[in-house]
């Protein structure tokens, strides 16, 4: 199966930049499924050197194509040691902030770079961005159909009673594909109370399904299993923060329940990140939306874990998190979900710096290549695996991640002195000791791993370093299986 597939179409229009005698057009509106694409290509044709539009390998369940715009020095191809980064919006038709702005991000980098901006220049040299507009169109185009904004402000306080406040927020099989996902959080709880060394990946692990996986998720799990992201968000509407796993609770308590991941500390400088970056999102004095738990947020930096919110299971968040080496966030960009148009140009000058900082982040940490060191060739799906030794802590960090097909590996880390092992079968570990500063604007600090081949009668010793099962479930082999035939170009 091909996972992508190119397509070419038209133009748009009152934003106005020339360069080189062309005027860039864009108009702060509620864009349609069409002018969406019509956006989207008319960046690629004024930045073809830097951009490439694909779609996913499914469509929404009406058909309408699910749209990437991808922003890199060499578009189209995975570079060994350039993080991938996505933001993914509009997941819930009726949350259309993140949609626009994404629109609206894509013209900005195309503009910036073709008018020399140093730091968005030196952003995409060193980062391969994807942004995603819709992975709802069908439920933007219903909630759109009946009356916008004027049917979608209700709350249940409201004399709505809540029901037109989730109109268009599912897809068109009315299932809300943000809890659509494979529920891998409790594969995660059920290892940690049987002491089960397998603490990533665990999407290997799942052989069954509660629910039909709906064509808009099945698309999107293709994607994070194809391409090896770094670092993610998932843009949505109706409340302002940034959220952060877990979003299920270990006891199953409905609220009030902080989950805790294993990289809690990188996932609170990550939402952090966005948050002190937005206009008002961390100001202690703003208001909140409205409801006891959003009233708390402008008190915690603009920040939440998700199931100290609220429990949600089938979350796309924690999938990535717990199938891939991504680490995702929530992003929360307002009390109403779908805004009068005349508040996009504001919510543009709200989010900017936020946008632009929080892809930064895919340079904290750590990165490398692990490799044979007897042949120099790249060794894939190498574990990495962290222990925090900054002041004497001396802490796993119980997430490990992978390297990947290049051998190259990507590990998110906040400031900190760390011990850093390899390990692959067939191979000796190596551990090396790194401090991590996280400096602004630069690449993660490289730590490589050459691994030396175990001795023939030490090959069964080796095994006992992995810590993930060697069999494959059914659906692991399906991902599995797309990707290698995909192998991102």
């Amino acid at each position: 199966m091909i996972l992508f597939r190119e397509n070419g179409l038209l133009l748009l229009s009152l934003f106005c930049v020339f360069y080189r005698g062309r005027t860039f057009e864009f108009k702060y509106q509620h864009h349609d499924n069409k002018q969406l694409i019509q956006i989207l290509e008319n960046v690629h044709d004024t930045c073809p050197n830097i951009t490439r539009i694909y779609t996913l390998s499914e469509t929404s369940v009406r058909g309408v194509p699910l749209w990437v715009i991808e922003f890199s020095t060499r578009p189209g191809h995975h570079e060994i040691l350039k993080p991938e980064f996505k933001y993914i919006a509009n997941m819930h038709g009726n949350e259309v902030v993140g949609r626009e702005l994404l629109l609206r991000l894509a013209v900005y980098l195309c503009e910036a770079y073709l008018n020399g901006d140093k730091e968005i220049r030196s952003l995409i040299s060193m980062t391969r961005i994807h942004l995603m507009p819709s992975m709802n169109p069908d439920g933007w185009q219903l909630a759109t159909d009946t009356g916008g904004r004027d049917y979608l402000v209700g709350r249940p306080n409201n004399n709505s009673g809540g029901r037109d406040y989730l109109v268009g927020r599912p897809n068109n099989n009315s299932v809300d594909l943000n809890r659509n996902f494979p529920n891998l959080d409790r594969i995660m709880f059920s290892n940690e109370l049987n002491h089960i060394n397998y603490n990533h990946h665990l999407l290997k692990s799942v052989n069954s399904l509660s629910k039909p996986l709906q064509p808009e998720t099945k698309a999107v799990i293709r994607l994070i299993m194809a391409i090896p992201f770094v670092l993610s968000a998932n843009i949505h509407g109706g409340d302002l923060v940034a959220n952060y796993p877990y979003d299920e609770s270990r006891s199953g308590a409905a609220q009030d329940e902080y989950s805790t991941s294993p990289d809690d500390e990188t996932f609170r400088h990550l939402a952090l990140a966005y948050s002190t970056y937005h206009a008002d999102m961390a100001n202690p004095k703003r208001r909140g939306c409205g409801d006891s738990m959003s009233d708390k947020f402008p008190k915690q930096g603009g920040i939440t874990n998700g199931a100290q919110w609220y429990n949600l299971q089938g979350g796309m968040q924690d999938f990535n998190y717990l199938s891939s080496n991504d680490f995702e966030i929530t992003l929360e960009l307002g009390c109403e979900k779908y805004p009068d148009a005349s508040v996009l140009p504001i919510e543009w000058k709200r989010n900017k710096n936020a946008l632009i900082h929080f892809m930064w982040q895919t340079h904290i940490g750590i990165k490398g290549i692990v490799y044979n060191i007897k042949t120099k060739i790249p060794l894939s799906n190498a574990l990495i695996h962290v222990r925090n030794i900054t002041g004497g802590i001396n802490r796993d960090i119980k997430h490990d991640i992978t390297s990947v097909h290049d051998g190259d590996y990507f590990r998110l880390l906040t400031p900190g002195q760390y011990k850093v092992t390899a390990i692959h079968k067939g191979f000796y570990p190596r551990s090396r000791t790194v401090i991590v500063t996280n400096e602004p604007y630069s690449p993660a600090v490289r730590v490589d791993f050459g691994l030396r081949p175990l001795t023939h009668q030490l090959q069964a010793d080796g095994e006992e370093y992995l810590s993930y099962p060697d069999s494959r479930s059914h659906y692991w082999k399906i991902w599995e299986n797309d990707r290698d035939q995909m192998a991102v170009e």
